[in-house]
């Protein structure tokens, strides 16, 4: 998707890994090559009837020796709200993973379940400032006294995971007197790449139009990620103007910035992504990629299936759920919850 040199120019930075929220880094690499086919007619299904399928393969991510696996699971556990497999989320508050740590708060504090309070107390004192401020973050959507100074005043922090991480929480906690320090860090010289990606998203979710100049320059970048996150910040952003910059991007010549559009216009209610899903299983768009790119395409196509529901396309997640990689199960898992959540 990109240059080898600013690959890993952005891979020096660090940060706090994050799956869903960023999925141009869901995928770690694996071994064998994928395939993504079907032979004949596939029949409609009862995508509540894939649900408890979709509980176990997210169950075992929750203890998977995997920590990505884990971070994964723990993401979709959040989004879907899947409150019965909380319990076993805030077993991994004590995870030797960072990323889980972090992940495991944001997601007991955005499902409200007070009954680990006790628990969350103990990440205020934790030796990373990234689970610190997730940890007050917590316990601030707990309604343990208002922690937005304190993770305000990490914007500022030389740690660039820090800040990158801050940014994302001063999206999700939705204070638009928060705009400052977006600005700030999304302004700041020293701000490396995935501060300045977070704190667009942040501002875009907090819906300050004045963005919008900027996520547009995004979507006209030669590099396929900076597109990627342009389209999700537009899908934060959700005006009708952003809705048709997402319609335009249906026509990008890379194939996951297609896909990323077609979900998030399904988010905002809008199908004209569909056919972009369907072509992939029709034309076999996968054929002749290697097994990283093959495995990132099917992430990005269960998640937009996800999103956009229809029975043209959930009749593929039996398929996606039942993939060699668990990437992709967790991911149409996903997309299985979502098409059965209560409006």
């Amino acid at each position: 998707m990109e240059s080898r040199t600013r690959k890993a120019k952005r891979a020096k930075s660090g940060q706090v890994i994050l799956f869903f929220t960023s999925a141009v880094l869901f995928i770690f690499g694996c071994k064998k090559s994928l395939q993504l086919s079907y032979e004949g007619k596939l029949e409609t299904v009862s995508v509540a009837g894939l649900v408890p399928e979709a509980v176990g393969i997210i169950e075992d991510g929750l203890a998977d020796d995997n920590p990505q696996i884990r971070a994964n699971a723990i993401e979709v556990v959040a989004a879907a709200k899947l409150i019965r497999l909380i319990p076993k989320v805030v077993r991994l508050l004590e995870d030797e993973f960072v990323p889980v740590r972090f992940l495991a708060a944001l997601a007991i504090g955005d499902s409200e379940y007070s009954l680990a309070k006790s628990k969350v107390v103990q990440l205020l004192k934790d030796g990373d400032e990234s689970v610190k401020i997730a940890g007050a973050y917590a316990m601030s959507k707990l309604g343990v006294a208002d922690n937005l100074e304190v993770i305000c005043r990490t914007i500022t922090s030389s740690d660039q995971k820090v800040r990158a991480n801050t940014a994302l929480l001063l999206g999700k906690i939705g204070d638009k007197r928060t705009l400052k320090y977006l600005y700030w860090a999304l302004q700041h010289k020293d701000s490396d790449d995935k501060v300045r990606f977070n704190a667009v998203e942040a501002i875009a979710r907090l819906g300050d139009e004045r963005i919008y100049p900027k996520l547009w320059a995004m979507l006209i970048s030669a590099y396929a990620d900076d597109r990627v996150v342009g389209i999700r910040a537009m899908g934060a952003l959700g005006t009708a103007e952003a809705k048709n910059a997402l319609i335009t991007m249906l026509d990008d010549n890379v194939l996951e910035v297609r896909l990323a559009a077609a979900e998030q216009l399904g988010m905002l209610g809008e199908n004209t992504g569909e056919p972009e899903v369907l072509d992939v299983f029709r034309k076999n768009l996968i054929s002749g990629m290697d097994a990283e790119g093959a495995e990132r395409v099917k992430v990005w196509t269960s998640l937009a299936i996800g999103e956009i529901g229809t029975e043209a396309v959930t009749k593929f997640l039996p398929v996606l759920l039942k993939d060699e990689s668990k990437f992709v199960r967790i991911a149409a898992a996903k997309a299985v919850f979502m098409c059965t959540m209560e409006d």
